[in-house]
């Protein structure tokens, strides 16, 4: 049976089709917002997967460029291996989605969203997070919190509910807010400089949007949502919990309270060793368990230590920053470089400059079509002193890159100001928690080493949570470490200038953030992020002056946007020309405007003059050094301007009567001529005779 139910969200259909589509799928739905339609299918497997300590759920964004009218490019004329947008928006899903969870469900859960239809002014992305929780709810999948996705805009000082395209492109604001009933369970923004007060009503807003969304899924739950299963939920064995906690518990405690993080690990695999010692026999095939219990006994000790004890692993006080330095210029050949290090946390960042024609080109269902600034991230096994196989980047790379890339997108100048493309790549040399906002501090770092005039520098921080199991006590810390990380409930990433907040990322573990310690993470970031800005400018207070002897100067010039086609010639014969002779780099814009790139100032100098003399319109009255290429019975042909021809009559060769043009000319000689006139069919008509009698009266002068 084929069900439909919907509503209004900020002047637009929201509507779910349950039962229509995808019958062998646990639930199937499309889910439509105006014109644009996700398919979203849920299923999971009958049993728990065995052996593992983690929640094996997946999540897959397929775009389809049928949906907005699109055949791929390339050869290959069928979708491939996923965008960086298309893993970006599965992640997104994923977050808020998978907190709320039963604990200890071990049954693999796919999601997937397929777009199939796209109208630009509604998000595909916010309608897939709302369509994957949608499918979850409706299905006998244990999952029982409807969790609502908007978007937030700010134009004029005024927040916007879902911004169309013309609202996206006026807004200072790019919010995504996650909630429940409750609480915020994701956020995610990207902003110009957006003040903290401002970003704190502004999630307050997307809070209060998605309570009617949440409402939307609780009635579609209730009017034809299927029966959930019962779940099989992992926990480990009574008397294994027993056993260890009587052995090992002091043991973990007094390691969990060694400040030293080197000293602690190495107690902490003595303890392991013991704990195996002791019950390896008694527990052979329980080592899962085993794991499982002393995780939880180490999580339970740290939690206890911050949430009731009020101290720290490290010994920092709550709103305490681990000791920074900041270094640029290191790689001598490089055009900038950044290397940021944060307690045990360092990231090196390396910028590159270079030509409009190196822009990434963008094959998306979105309106951006290209790129000139890109961020980079890479995480090598090293970082965090282990040895894994070296692969290309997954999608935790590709969203931290996004992150930081996000987080200095609205610094970096405009193409009139700055003509380069630029490429930043973040390495991560030691990984100690937050190595994404590091990588912000580097590459803040390495742009002004560059030589990028950025608006200003932008620094990130890490903000940290630990909660009771009830929710009722909270405490936020600054600047959380991997340990921190691992055993908290949140990390809370803020990123952003002295003047306001760039980015925001937002990943919980619990059931959603109340707005105190929204509050309290964003007012507790500035802080901190203002002390890492006085680090930043101690080291470089701006952007150096000159710029690296290896990166590429621009220069700009104009022409005419219908002698583009000159320029360029025939199968682009003219610039590769200019571009052999001269070495330089060469980019065009429809508007005529021309960029030139080069390493060498004298290439840069004859390539423009080149471009200039090719581009010039020829006027009457100015001299020209031309050149001789054929001679008649009648005058000369001489080229003054590259593919621009002129006849000096022989009555115009010379002051004298000229009986044969060859006594005074040959082809290939250089003359001097002057323009006479242009007659109304274009033909240049030039004169040797007026350039002598002017040279002759100047001398008289």
């Amino acid at each position: 049976m084929s069900h439909e139910l919907e509503t209004i969200i900020a002047g637009r259909k929201l509507k779910v089709e349950y039962g229509k589509t995808g019958k062998l799928s646990n639930c199937a739905i499309f889910m439509s917002y105006g014109d644009t339609v996700v398919m979203v299918n849920v299923n999971a497997s009958e049993q728990p997967r065995q052996g593992i300590d983690f929640f094996p759920l997946s999540v897959e964004y397929e775009e389809r460029l049928y949906s907005v009218g699109k055949i791929p490019g390339g050869f290959v004329k069928r979708e491939g291996k996923p965008s960086e947008k298309a893993i970006l928006h599965a992640r997104a899903i994923d977050r808020p989605i998978r907190p709320l969870f039963p604990k200890g469900y071990r049954n693999d859960v796919q999601i997937v969203c397929t777009v199939v239809s796209v109208e630009q002014d509604n998000a595909p992305d916010i309608l897939a997070m709302n369509g994957a929780s949608m499918a979850l709810c409706l299905s006998s999948i244990p999952f029982t919190t409807p969790v609502a996705t908007v978007s937030v805009g700010l134009i004029d000082g005024e927040f916007i509910l879902n911004p169309t395209v013309d609202e996206r492109d006026k807004s200072t604001l790019n919010l995504t807010v996650c909630a429940t009933k409750e609480r915020v369970m994701m956020i995610e923004a990207g902003g110009d400089e957006i003040p903290e007060e401002v970003m704190i009503s502004a999630i307050e807003f997307g809070f209060e949007a998605c309570q009617k969304i949440v409402q939307f899924q609780e009635e579609a739950m209730k009017s034809f949502g299927k029966e959930k299963d019962v779940p099989v939920l992992y926990h480990p064995k009574e008397e294994i919990e027993k056993d260890l906690n009587e052995f090992a518990f002091d043991m973990l405690k007094e390691a969990m309270y060694i400040t030293d993080r080197d000293e602690r690990n190495l107690k902490l695999k003595e303890i392991k060793e013991k704990i195996s010692e002791q019950f390896g026999e008694k527990y052979p095939d329980d080592s899962a368990d085993i794991g499982e219990v002393i995780y939880n006994l180490q999580k339970k000790i740290v939690r206890n230590m911050m949430l009731n004890e009020h101290r720290r692993p490290d010994g920092r006080a709550f709103d305490e920053i681990r000791p920074i330095s900041c270094e640029v210029g290191m790689l001598p050949r490089t055009h900038g470089t950044g290397l940021f290090t944060r307690g045990l946390t360092q990231v090196m960042t390396v910028a590159t400059l270079g030509s409009l024609g190196d822009v990434q080109v963008l094959d998306g269902l979105g309106t951006e079509e290209s790129k000139r600034y890109m961020h980079h991230y890479n995480f090598p096994a090293y970082s965090t002193g282990e040895v894994k196989p070296l692969r290309g980047p997954g999608r935790r790379e590709i969203g931290h890159g996004a992150l930081a890339e996000k987080a200095l997108e609205p610094l970096i100048p405009s193409q009139e100001e700055f003509p380069y493309t630029i490429r930043l790549v973040s390495e991560v040399l030691s990984s100690n928690g937050s190595t994404s906002q590091a990588s912000v501090c580097g590459s803040t770092l390495a742009l002004l080493d560059a030589g990028v005039p950025i608006k200003r520098p932008a620094a990130g921080i890490a903000m940290g949570l630990i909660t009771s199991e009830d929710l009722s006590k909270e405490t936020v810390m600054t600047d959380i470490q991997g340990l921190e990380d691992f055993f908290g409930d949140m990390d809370f990433k803020v990123a952003g200038t002295e003047k306001g907040i760039t980015s925001i990322q937002v990943d919980t573990k619990i059931h959603g953030l109340s707005k105190t310690c929204i509050r309290d993470a964003i007012t507790g970031a500035r802080k901190a992020r203002l002390f890492i800005l006085d680090k930043i400018k101690a080291c470089i207070p701006e952007p150096n002056k000159e710029m690296s002897p290896y990166a590429p100067r621009a220069y700009t010039m104009s022409i005419s946007p219908d002698k583009i086609r000159t320029l360029i010639g025939p199968g682009g014969k003219t610039i590769n020309k200019i571009i052999d002779e001269t070495g330089v780099k060469i980019d065009i814009k429809e508007d005529g405007t021309v960029f030139v790139l080069s390493v060498d100032g004298p290439s840069a100098t004859k390539a423009l003059k080149m471009i200039d003399n090719l581009t010039k319109d020829v006027k009457a009255g100015e001299i020209y050094l031309g050149k001789v290429t054929k001679t008649t019975t009648f005058g000369a042909f001489v080229e003054i301007l590259p593919g621009k021809e002129g006849l000096v009559h022989i009555s115009k060769l010379d002051v004298e009567r000229v009986n044969k043009v060859e006594d005074v000319v040959s082809v290939g000689d250089e003359i001097l001529v002057k323009v006479t006139d242009i007659d109304n069919q274009g033909r240049i008509n030039l004169s040797r005779k007026d350039v002598i009698q002017e040279q002759e009266k100047e001398k008289e002068q």
